[in-house]
Order: structure tokens, then sequence, then C-alpha cells
């Protein structure tokens, strides 16, 4: 930061006109430095400076209090990856966040599919860390978590919305640790250990069901989904499969354009979804001519979200197939995630999007055509004998 002193103002003033002269009237002016030098600076980035200066000299303040005040230990470092992360939280979007190099890193591997820690996709929420969804077979899966508990400790280390990748890395870990995890549900905390592990995110699935009734399990959606998915479609029609189950629940979404891709295999021509970005800009995704011809029903869930979300509007609109669970997650909208300095990266929503009828997914939801409901300790799975029961 610099200041100028009253006394010197004049001739400042005087030296910004004489090199405004010399300078063909661009105009600079010099600053003396912390080391007894000076610096040279157009006129034009004056102002810039001084707004600068006016906007961050609280926070400057603060600072310094927070340093010699603070009860426990703090760097300067800690103190602006706060401030960083303060920053993007304050646009009140969950999904917008600010990401420290590690932060970017991990989220890299994740998206790989390389992970290690009890599977469970998280996001912010009312000053929460609620999961979305679990990986199926995961530990987590396996333990009970499911979408909308709301993680409160990892391991007695308190998180809330605002440290959601801290939440999510302490979660994370190396095959065979344990990590004790306490979370809200039905407004009652509850405690539980799980061992970590090599988080198996093969994407797509299938098996041949009873009565020649394929199923498709769709886990998440990565960047070879949709080629895995079609590979799989034409495995199960060419060993005689009479329908087919496509199962997305608990998948919490991930490449659109996968997405895309699986409902060109189930649709006929016609627009699946379309975005909008803050400049109200459509972007349009469309399914062009030649589906299967097998009958098929999608099951959904609470944990059903994002590209998931985008794949059942498509097809429920244009009435592909029924759709049997219950209401999916309710997230309509899309990230990117941008590196800003070598060691600042940002991930920020950019676009909405909408079912063809124009109908908003984002903190609404997808309600099924058949809505079955699980209760916690089911051991019979009725959303599936529904889907069976719809293709017989």
């Amino acid at each position: 930061m610099f200041a100028i002193k009253k006394r010197k103002l004049a001739g400042l003033l005087i030296l910004f006109f004489l090199l405004g002269v010399l300078a063909g009237g661009g105009g600079f002016l010099l600053f003396e430095n912390s080391q007894g030098g000076s610096v040279r600076i157009p006129v034009s980035e004056y102002s810039a400076l001084q707004t600068i200066g006016k906007e961050y000299q609280d926070i400057e303040k603060l600072k310094a209090k927070v340093m010699e005040l603070s009860l426990f230990p703090v760097t300067e470092d800690q103190l602006m990856t706060g401030m960083k992360r303060g920053l993007l939280s304050g646009v009140g979007d969950p999904y917008t966040n600010y990401l420290t190099k590690e932060d970017y890193e991990s989220l890299m591997i994740m998206t790989t599919g390389q992970l290690q820690g009890i599977g469970v996709t998280v996001t912010s929420n009312n000053n929460f860390v609620e999961i979305v969804s679990t990986v199926k077979e995961s530990p987590a899966h396996k333990a009970g978590l499911k979408s909308g508990d709301l993680i409160i400790k990892v391991d007695g280390t308190e998180y809330d919305g605002s440290q959601l990748q801290e939440a999510a890395a302490a979660l994370r870990g190396e095959t065979g640790t344990k990590v004790l995890v306490t979370f809200l549900r039905d407004e009652k905390v509850r405690e539980i250990e799980i061992i970590r592990a090599e988080i198996e995110l093969e994407s797509v699935t299938s098996k041949m069901l009873d009565d020649q009734i394929g199923y498709i399990d769709i886990k998440s959606f990565e960047s070879n989904t949709g080629s895995d998915f079609e590979k799989e479609l034409r495995g199960l029609e060419m060993k005689g499969a009479k329908g087919l189950i496509i199962d997305l629940r608990d998948n919490g979404g991930g490449i659109v354009e996968s997405g895309v891709e699986i409902a060109d295999l189930l649709l006929d021509e016609g627009i699946i979804a379309y975005t909008e970005d803050y400049k109200k800009d459509r972007t349009y995704y469309k399914s062009v001519h030649g589906k299967t011809k097998l009958p098929y029903v999608i099951l959904v869930n609470q944990g059903t979200a994002s590209t998931s979300e985008i794949l059942v509007a498509g097809v429920k609109y244009h009435k592909g197939g029924p759709v049997v669970g219950e209401k999916t997650y309710g997230k309509g909208v899309i990230q990117t995630v941008l590196g800003v300095t070598p060691k600042d990266y940002m991930r920020i929503t950019i676009m909405e999007y909408f079912s063809p009828d124009g109908n908003a997914i984002h903190k609404q939801g997808i309600q099924p055509d058949y809505t079955v409901e699980l209760t916690e300790g089911d051991m019979k799975d009725y959303q599936l004998d529904k889907a069976l029961e719809l293709l017989k």
C-alpha cells in the first residue's frame, strides 16, 4: 500500500505536470517505497490504487486485530485463505467456492475416479455440509449415510458450510483407516465409524434380471459414461432383453455431455434440456433420431442430482419411459473451474438448466411418475419391484 503525505502533494502535482508534458500527455506519478527507492506508475492506475486502498483498509485493520488478540495461533496465510473463501461464499451459492491448489488437485483426482475415502458427494447448505449422494456400495453407502444427512463433525472436528473443502478433505484418507462421522438426520445427532476404502467408480454396470429384463446402473457421469452405457445397452439387446431398467439412484451427476449421449440412445430427435447464462443466452441440448426399441423405466431418489436430472427431465417430457422412485435432489446449475493465479482457483456457477418446457430444476427437483418411497431398514427394493411390474 502506498501513501502520500499532504506536504508532498504540491510537489507531486508539479512532477505530474512535468512528466505529463515529457510523456506526451500520458502522465506518471512517483511513490516512495518501503526500501527508500521510488515506484513510477501511470496516473491511470493511481485512482485504481486509491480505490483498492479504501476498499481494503478495513480488512487490514481486522487482520491486524486478529493477529494481535486471537487466543488461537494464526498466520497471515491462514487469514488470507479464509478471506478468499469468504469472498466466494459471499455469492450465496453453495456450488461457488474458492479452491487452494491442494483443493484443486483433490477435485481433479475425484473427477478421474481415483478416490480413497468413504464415497460421498457433499455440498454446502444453510451453514451445513450436506450429503448430496453416496457412491453405491461405498463405505458410506453400506454404513447407511444418505442424501440430506448433514455432517457436523469429522473425527471430532466441527465443520460448517463455509469449510466444505476442508470437510471433504477430512473425509478422504488412506484405505483401511477409520473416520468418525457425526451427522444430523431428522433433527437427531448421530455418530458412525467408517473404514475408508478404494472407491470403485466404474460408472456403468449391467446385468440381466429375471424374465429377460435388463438392468443398467449408472453411478456417475464421467467422460466415458456415454460410450460405456451404449456398450452395456447393445450387449443386453444382443442377449434378448425384453425391457430395461436404468438406475440413477444416488447418482450425483457429472459431465453433462455424457448425460446427453445417453439421452440420445433413449429418445428420438428433440430437445433434452436447455441452459441459460447470466445474459439469458440459451444453449440447447438435443437428441437425434435413433433410440433403443426396448421399453424402459428409470429409477430415481433424493440422491439423483445434476446431470442425472437433465436426463430424467428430457425422458419425462418426451414420455420416453416412466420414472419411478422419489423426488430428485434439485441441482439444476452448472459450474466451471478456473485457475485465477498459479495457486488460486475457483469453482463458479455459470449456467442454470431447464426442462424442455421451461420448468426450473434447481431447488425444485423432478417428481417421478410413480412415487415409491423406501424407508430405513427396508429389506426389499420396492422401487425396483415397481419398475419390473411396469415392464411386464
